[in-house]
């Protein structure tokens, strides 16, 4: 790489970094301003917007709900595609083809064409109208991905591998666990990490799902809190706050295995 090439690439990266970081920046100082116009004044931060936001919003309860639904999406969606994934792929099971192409499909369709079905199928179950809706909602339009994201890390292994456990005698399921799942913990905590975040961003599917108030996930209690509390910038950027909190400290957890899976399932691809 040339003097110059270096240098137009930092400009450009340093350019969209500063698009990125200076909006975050703002909505912290509004978060922290006493004033409700959100004018930020360093010399002056007031704390009290979040104790505000998690008391007058029942912020709390709605995190808690998000937090449980978001959880229970990723295991089982996880659960569901790697062993669906490990039929297709390792196991190669009759007519594994026909049903990767099926699977597959369903990334194909769009979620319009499918919302009024699938609005009154979930509002005829007996959990309608309440989180359980969403989280089956979730999962099932997660399996395809999930599927197809798996599936590729998996004919990635060396078949030598499979071989030598199935020789010493290793059942199909110690193959998975002893040696397949701990060579692709990457791509899985990259498939639970995008799954956590669709799902936790998701505003459409809840406000068509979910009619219950006491289980309004927290897309759904920040637009009412936005709505509310229309005029009180300060509020609104500390609520915004602890909406991206959760989703943010994950990436930090795990930004290394994040990136690693990412990269590794573009090589694949």
């Amino acid at each position: 790489m040339t003097r110059l090439n270096r240098v137009v690439t930092y400009v450009i990266l340093i350019s969209f970094s500063i698009l990125v970081i200076v909006p975050l920046l703002l909505l912290l100082g509004a978060a922290f301003s006493p004033v409700q116009s959100g004018r930020i004044d360093l010399g002056d931060l007031n704390y009290s917007n979040f104790v505000n936001v998690w008391r007058e919003a029942e912020f709390g309860k709605h995190l808690l709900i998000s937090l449980r639904l978001c959880t229970l999406v990723v295991a089982i969606t996880l659960i569901i595609t790697t062993l669906a994934a490990y039929a297709i792929a390792i196991l190669n099971v009759p007519g594994s083809k026909w049903i990767f192409t099926i699977i597959l499909a369903g990334l194909m369709i769009p979620l319009e064409s499918i919302l009024v079905p699938l609005y009154f199928t979930m509002r005829a179950m007996p959990f309608g109208g309440g989180a359980t809706t969403l989280l089956i909602a979730h999962v099932g339009l997660n399996v395809s991905f999930g599927v197809f994201w798996m599936r590729a890390t998996f004919l990635a292994i060396p078949k030598s591998l499979i071989e030598s456990a199935s020789i010493d005698g290793a059942s199909p399921f110690k193959t998975f666990r002893m040696i397949v799942l701990p060579l692709t913990k990457p791509a899985l905590i990259t498939l639970g990490l995008l799954t956590f975040l669709w799902t936790w961003n998701d505003y459409f599917l809840a406000v068509i799902l979910i009619t219950d108030p006491d289980q309004l996930p927290v897309t759904l209690a920040i637009g009412e809190f936005a709505t509310k509390y229309s005029n009180k910038y300060n509020l609104m950027s500390a609520a915004a706050v602890l909406v991206a909190l959760p989703v943010v400290t994950l990436y930090i957890f795990f930004q290394r295995k994040f990136i690693q899976g990412v990269l590794t399932g573009a090589l694949k691809g």
